[in-house]
């Protein structure tokens, strides 16, 4: 790599969403570190910290070489060169990855049939800036942390435009969870909820990654929560986040508990099962109920992607309760998603929202760590395993913190 000088001082740029402010983070209160302007930028058109991260060579990550929903048969390790990033890019150094019910639609090419094997597996990362372009550096620099929402985070070292990216203030997995899983709920919920005061909530899988949050933000907007579960334990996670009523469909039945307990219908659901818990979601809807569809995860492993759904009479039961149906995918919502996220990180940094975090720590293979792991943590979250949003440790943290 070609040589450059540094020297001055300069000060942090504001951050790409708007949490920093001139002076101090806006989410720490921690003053900002001391920052060096590239004064001699003749050599190269980016920089990368050999000494202080020991970027290696080569590096391991997950590429899709088939289009398959089986994610072990789509899925292979392997080993590339370290990328080198482009003028107004960033190389992040991941540590932690999060795991979604969506690998298995994008390892079977759902999203964007044009794209085809081989292509980068993994949607959401976090980790630390060893290299940016020179455009890059006006708002980055090395050591910095970063998130970032798009593919290649199952991979040691991914290159991500520095325009995608989120500062945040540390490489803490908790941050990760409010990428996908948190947005999603966050502006489902307010874009195509309607929330009021004392209206009744209904979350499926409300333990799991994105359930958790539509549980706490149905909650602070002054609902009665319903939350389906498939274990006591998570139940207890679910009242431990304010969840009213959590129902355990494995000891209970869930369709009479709804008929018996709430005999005037439910008048939002946020949902992500699909097949027959989707068509007892449009049952138990209460006149002009709302039902949100984020996900029908309970198809996704099947060829089609699609689970059964008993749907000729859905327009006369919709009509009769002046109800709706609305489905949600967050890329269609980035122009919320800014305002979404800085909203989370303040709840968090304030002690107001809860973003649990399953590592498989319990599992008996033990914790999810190294890309190897990914494939065990993928079929830990289609088992029904996880509570709260499962992620991988990709890489340990540094030993050394150095600056250049």
């Amino acid at each position: 790599m070609s040589g450059w000088l540094l020297a001055g001082s300069g000060r942090r740029a504001a951050s790409a969403v708007g949490w920093g402010r001139r002076g101090t983070d806006a989410l720490s209160g921690v003053h900002p570190v001391t920052r060096r302007f590239i004064i001699d930028m003749s050599y190269s058109a980016h920089f990368m910290d050999f000494k202080g991260s020991s970027i290696p060579s080569s590096m391991k990550k997950l590429v899709v070489t088939k289009l398959s929903p089986n994610y072990r048969e789509a899925v292979s390790l392997q080993t590339a060169a370290v990328p080198t990033p482009g003028d107004a890019e960033l190389l992040v150094r991941n540590r932690f990855a999060g795991i979604n019910a969506s690998e298995i639609n994008h390892s079977a090419g759902r999203y964007d049939p044009s794209v085809k094997p081989p292509f980068d597996a993994g949607l959401e990362g976090i980790g630390e800036v060893v290299g940016l372009g020179l455009t890059a550096s006006s708002q980055y620099t090395i050591g910095d942390t970063v998130a970032y929402f798009g593919r290649g985070s199952f991979a040691e070292y991914t290159v991500v435009p520095a325009k995608e990216c989120v500062p945040v203030p540390s490489v803490k997995p908790e941050l990760l969870t409010l990428l996908v899983s948190g947005a999603t709920a966050y502006i489902a919920l307010k874009r195509l909820g309607d929330l009021a005061k004392g209206e009744t909530v209904l979350v499926t899988a409300a333990s799991g990654g994105t359930g958790q949050f539509a549980v706490q933000f149905a909650k602070q907007a002054g609902c009665h929560v319903i939350g389906t579960c498939s274990s006591n334990e998570k139940a207890g996670f679910l009242k431990s986040i304010g969840c009213d009523r959590p129902i355990n469909y494995t000891t209970e039945d869930l369709a009479k508990t709804l008929k018996t307990e709430y005999p005037q219908g439910i008048d939002v659901v946020y949902e992500s099962v699909g097949g027959r818990v989707l068509e007892l979601a449009v049952n138990s809807l209460a006149n002009k109920g709302r039902l949100i569809v984020i996900g029908v995860i309970s198809g996704y492993q099947t060829e089609s992607g699609i689970p059964p759904f008993q749907g000729a009479t859905l327009p006369v039961k919709l009509l009769m309760k002046s109800a709706s149906m609305r489905g949600f995918f967050l890329p269609h919502f980035r122009s919320d998603y800014r305002e979404a996220l800085s909203s989370m990180m303040q709840m968090l940094a304030n002690g107001k929202l809860v973003c649990e975090v399953d590592c498989g720590d319990m599992e008996q293979e033990g914790r999810f760590e190294g890309l190897e792991s990914v494939f065990r943590a993928v079929d830990y979250l289609y088992a029904g395993k996880n509570v709260g949003k499962v992620v991988v440790e990709v890489t340990p943290p540094t030993v050394s913190s150095s600056k250049l």
